[in-house]
């Protein structure tokens, strides 16, 4: 076969068509193409085994054969089994389609003779060499691992693989990583040991849904705990740790501040970094400096250096499904015969609201139109859009509406689109974002409520990507995340925090430098007396601003996402006059104070604004301060309660109540008997009482590990649990605030007095009309205020006194500040 095929560089002779190096999924699916082709090709082995990789999976790992939806297109079968059935599998394919692989041979250096025109030499570490006229790379990246990064990640007992998780037992394990592997180790050893999983993150976004599904649902395994947003802080040596006892302390910091757990072992799961340092010695160069950056290929999988190929983990496609239909493709690339990528009648289908365009003509003109996505690999943004949605909306039409709670992303490909504003004056008008440019980012990574209204414009083709998918690339690709963190301070100043600063001046003071830094609740950003760092810029989340009055550290305000503190000391030239404190999980960015100062010296009209406003507020602690006891008291108070986490919560003024019961049962007869309050239970301060019920929070800690998905939060905001509800309990244990019960649903009621006085529902009070079984299947449920029903939530509505209300904290808090 190979006669009559016609190879890329055949005038150039070389012993080879094609030398492999690497044999995991890509390498043997290459090789297995190859052979087939009949080509004169080798597959180098460094180790003495194919698929090293796969081969250091923890023993009786289940290989999950994602995405579902790609076909699999290679001379090797491959499908989702045990580690030990795949690699027997393989093993077997290689011997009976007779592969030309050589073990124990690890390739050092590759060059092109003959001043570069070729062909390749290629020279192993046992000086053997060998010539091919084209080289196809697919050694992975398990040569460099990431390690924790602070002090003690090398002491004994810290591990970053896992072989055989049977060989621990009745251990304390930490396990760090939010990833596949950390997710599989976890569940493995959890059967005989107790596991903490240590995610940095709020949620699960890089790993399989497989892995998702079962390790949300493992949570509420007693064997088995989630630390969400922890980091490590340091990993120490216990003295003199006795046999069987914990050799470890686990020191980490949580939303709950540093803690420390002392442990038997622990095994970091962080992933790994491109072998830059090899890779680029072959010629290849990289986009940027990132090490997380992956080399720049074509469609074809070709680097920089002709006929120099690059397949799998090493060219940022990690899944084996993937990195096999590569090496298949790239095979056939070579080779000269026509490759259609697996995934292009997936991402054909997609692009067909632009009409009759090729894919690669779209990728083109997103790479072209985009310059945030400039940042990924052609091979990158392929996969990027198979999770996307591209859109074309009719002019004038809303895309988003203010107040909305959704939180994808957008791109704006072709045309343009209108964000209705508000300007210093009041006045509304519109800002116009062409294509090229970006929005929702603040929806995205806060989960507030959208800021504006945004309306298409004329011939608008927008990409539209899910939250999870858009928090993996911005995890995936450091450019991405400084670049959306630049857009951030650039808007937050441009609209509505410093419109009076030129578009250069807000570049000068983000080319300064810009540090993300997150903080748990209770942890101070500064206190009073510190040196003052800089412009403090809230992303997400919520601050309260405190001074020490009479030896009492006194609040004087609250501050939440989407403004800034730091402000007075920078303008006043003093150190911190006052503390600032994270009332929950909060995410900040800082603006050095050099670059502000420098600013404000060129800008009067910045610094009058910030003066006029520091007058206010000074004026505001001065009136406040002989008063200031009971306020502050009662804003510690609603801070310590988790207040800052709510978007809408019920409280209650115990002054007014009358204790009749009227909102309890008001809230049971509109949801089929079954409460979604509890009005004597939850803490009181003074005359201010929090009852039992769903606060609704800016980023809901029960949606965040429902293993059917069934928590959503809807446009208007209200967090709701739907039909597909399974009872896993997930949710209400994950609820710092007692607001969700696990209960069976009874049949419904015949219609109540209490609905009949207040809703005019007709109909004779009445029992349930059969008996129910009350150990049948719980469901869990928690207030939804009223969704759907006329006049708002009916436990405010039944109060005959007006006690109970809700509320959105920044709106309480401001209306107690306005009556100190």
């Amino acid at each position: 076969m190979q006669d009559n095929l016609k190879p890329m560089f055949a005038e150039i002779q070389a012993e080879l068509d094609v030398a492999i190096v690497g044999s995991g999924p890509a390498g043997l699916s290459a090789a297995a193409r190859a052979q087939q082709l009949g080509c004169k090709y080798v597959l180098f082995e460094s180790e003495n085994h194919a698929s090293d990789t796969i081969y250091k999976y923890q023993k009786g790992k289940h290989v999950m054969a994602e995405p579902g939806f790609l076909p699999l297109r290679s001379g090797m079968s491959f499908e989702a089994g045990k580690r030990e059935s795949i690699l027997g599998t393989w093993d077997s394919q290689l011997l009976n389609q007779k592969i030309n692989i050589q073990y124990k041979k690890t390739v050092s250096k590759i060059i092109k003779l003959n001043d570069g025109a070729g062909p390749f030499e290629l020279t192993c570490e046992d000086g053997s060499t060998t010539t091919a006229r084209t080289v196809i790379l697919g050694i992975g990246l398990q040569g460099n691992i990431r390690k924790i990064g602070t002090a003690g990640d090398d002491l004994p007992n810290v591990q970053y693989t896992l072989a055989d998780p049977d060989e621990f037992n009745n251990e304390t394990i930490i396990v760090i990583g939010a990833g596949d592997a950390a997710i599989e180790n976890a569940l493995a050893l959890m059967k005989n040991n107790k596991v903490v999983l240590i995610n940095r993150k709020d949620e699960f976004a890089r790993c399989k849904e497989g892995n998702l599904n079962q390790i949300l649902a493992a949570d509420r395994n007693e064997d088995l705990r989630i630390f969400y947003n922890t980091s490590t802080s340091a990993v120490e040596e216990i003295p003199e740790a006795k046999e069987g006892e914990p050799s470890l302390n686990y020191r980490y910091k949580g939303p709950e501040g540093e803690q420390a757990m002392p442990v038997h072992r622990i095994i970091a799961r962080l992933g790994a970094t491109p072998p830059r340092g090899l890779v680029e010695s072959f010629g290849v160069t990289f986009p940027n400096s990132d090490p997380n950056a992956v080399p720049a290929l074509s469609e074809t999988y070709e680097s920089n250096v002709p006929g120099l190929f690059i397949v799998g983990a090493l060219g940022g496609y990690p899944l084996i499904k993937q990195a096999m239909n590569q090496g298949h493709e790239v095979v056939d690339s070579i080779m000269g015969l026509p490759v259609v990528p697996a995934d292009e009648p997936l991402l054909a289908e997609k692009f067909k609201p632009l009409g009759d365009v090729s894919v690669s003509a779209v990728l083109d003109m997103i790479l072209e139109n985009v310059p945030l996505f400039n940042q990924m690999t052609r091979l990158q943004l392929r996969e990027f859009m198979l999770e996307s949605t591209l859109h074309q909306p009719k002019k004038g039409s809303v895309i988003f509406h203010k107040g909305d709670y959704t939180s994808t992303f957008f791109a704006i490909v072709q045309g343009g689109v209108g964000i209705e504003l508000v300007n210093k004056e009041g006045k509304p008008f519109i800002l116009n974002l062409d294509k090229g440019n970006y929005f929702g980012e603040m929806g995205l990574i806060s989960g507030r409520r959208r800021t504006a209204t945004v309306y298409a414009g004329e011939n608008c083709v927008l990409i539209e990507t899910p939250r999870k998918a858009m928090l993996k690339l911005i995890a995936s690709v450091d450019a991405v995340r400084r670049t959306i963190d630049e857009t951030f301070v650039r808007r937050a100043l441009s609209t509505h925090l410093a419109p009076q600063l030129e578009p250069q001046e807000i570049e000068q003071l983000i080319a300064s430098g810009i540090s993300v830094t997150r903080y748990v609740r209770g942890e101070k950003l500064f206190s009073e007396g510190d040196k003052t760092d800089g412009l403090h810029l809230i992303r997400r989340g919520s601050v309260s601003v405190s001074k020490l009055i009479d030896d009492q550290d006194s609040v004087l305000s609250y501050v939440s996402a989407g403004s800034y503190v730091g402000e007075i000391d920078l303008v006043n030239g003093t150190d911190r006059q006052t503390t600032c404190t994270a009332t929950v999980l909060t995410e900040v960015l800082l603006i050095q104070a050099d670059a502000v100062i420098d600013v404000l010296s060129k800008n009067s009209n910045w610094k009058k604004a910030l003066q006029t406003k520091i007058g206010k507020r000074v004026h505001d602690a001065i009136f406040r301060e002989s008063t200031a006891k009971r306020e502050s008291d009662l804003i510690h108070f609603l801070m310590k309660q988790g207040l800052g986490d709510a978007t809408n919560a019920l409280i209650i003024d115990e002054n007014l109540c009358v204790h009749c019961d009227n909102c309890e049962r008001a809230c049971a007869e509109t949801h089929d008997g079954i409460p979604r309050l509890d009005r004597d239970a939850g803490p009181t301060f003074q005359n201010i009482h929090l009852a039992h019920s769903c606060r609704h929070c800016e980023q809901p800690h029960c949606m965040k590990d429902c293993p059917p998905d069934a928590i959503r939060r809807n446009e208007k905001g209200e967090v709701m649990i739907a039909d597909t509800c399974i009872g896993c309990g997930n949710c209400a244990k994950n609820c710092p605030y007692n607001a969700i019960e696990l209960r069976v649903k009874p049949p419904p009621r015949k219609t109540g007095l209490l609905s009949w006085l207040l809703f005019g529902s007709g109909g004779p009070l009445g029992e349930r009309p059969v008996k129910y079984d009350a150990n049948s299947i719980k469901k869990a449920y928690k207030c939804d205020l009223c969704h759907g029903k006329d006049g708002g939530p009916a436990c405010v509505r039944a109060c005959p006194t007006g006690a109970a209300f809700r509320i959105s904290p920044e709106v309480y808090l401001n209306q107690q500040n306005e009556l100190i």
